[in-house]
């Protein structure tokens, strides 16, 4: 996987114009590997491989017995990839890796939170459409492709085959299109996602690992805030709108004349008290 290392925020707009069709994943920590939130679960806490997909089994059975209270359609379960994602954005364990086709969506997942180097990860999906792993030349994508009914059990539940999927599933919620979101499912869990794609023509180029260093974060939501990419955007609910007040406790305008404090109107302070 390449590293690429930048001083400026210009430099990451510039790099990733010239990623057409790419898709990116933001990191708060550079060093952290490409892992799932389920992998980064089950090997934090030790558990051992020979249960995970009975864990996994699990894991989703439940969700789906439980679920159909809080939804409108409760057919949206059946679907192992729409299950999957509906687990995954309200917070659950999967083995989805959350991606996004816009790199400034990457960035702002990556820089929201950072205090330290942060990474956005470049995927190179124009390529990986029509690959498949060299030890398994039958897996392409559309023969794997989750959101066949049975594709999910016989190419990914048995964590053996080191294969990834990329796409969306067939109905997408309002959070995937507010974020022009994409998912990764690999096929084990074991490995983060640039070692799967060692088994893939053209191995390590088919990843960039692009590093923003903490001095590029001021310059960088600021722009990112004027692009309008914010967690109240991304999120378009009630959760993300109190989470981007974060964002707006570091976003000041400038002050206008006879303005006592900048970015405060008499309107703030009535609420102030």
């Amino acid at each position: 996987m390449e590293d690429i290392y930048l001083k400026t925020w210009s430099q990451f707009v510039d790099l990733t114009a010239e990623l057409d069709g790419w898709a990116f994943r933001g990191q708060q920590e550079a060093g952290w590997p490409l892992l799932s939130s389920l992998s980064r679960y089950l090997c934090r806490f030790g558990i051992e491989s020979e249960s995970w997909r009975a864990r996994e089994e699990r894991a989703i059975r439940i969700f789906r017995r439980k679920a159909h209270n809080y939804l409108a359609d409760p057919g949206v379960l059946e679907n192992d990839m729409r299950c999957l994602t509906l687990m995954q954005h309200h917070g659950a364990p999967t083995r989805l890796l959350d991606f996004t086709k816009s790199p400034f969506v990457a960035a702002f997942f990556a820089l929201e939170n950072a205090t330290g180097d942060a990474a956005v990860y470049a995927l190179n999906t124009p390529r990986l459409w029509s690959s498949a792993p060299l030890q398994e030349r039958s897996l392409t994508r559309e023969r794997i492709d989750p959101r066949r009914e049975g594709n999910f059990e016989r190419y990914f539940l048995a964590n053996e085959h080191e294969v990834l999927w990329i796409g969306e599933p067939y109905e997408m919620d309002s959070r995937l299109v507010a974020q022009s979101g994409t998912m990764v499912v690999p096929g084990v869990l074991g490995k983060p996602l640039d070692a799967v794609l060692r088994a893939y023509p053209g191995g390590d180029a088919l990843i960039r690992k692009i590093i923003l260093p903490a001095a590029v974060r001021e310059a960088a939501i600021k722009s990112l805030y004027r692009m309008n990419i914010t967690s109240a955007t991304l999120f378009p609910d009630l959760d993300g709108l109190a989470r981007s007040v974060r964002t707006e406790l570091e976003i000041m305008w400038q002050a206008g004349p006879g303005t006592a404090s900048a970015g405060i109107t008499a309107a703030d302070r009535r609420f102030a008290a």
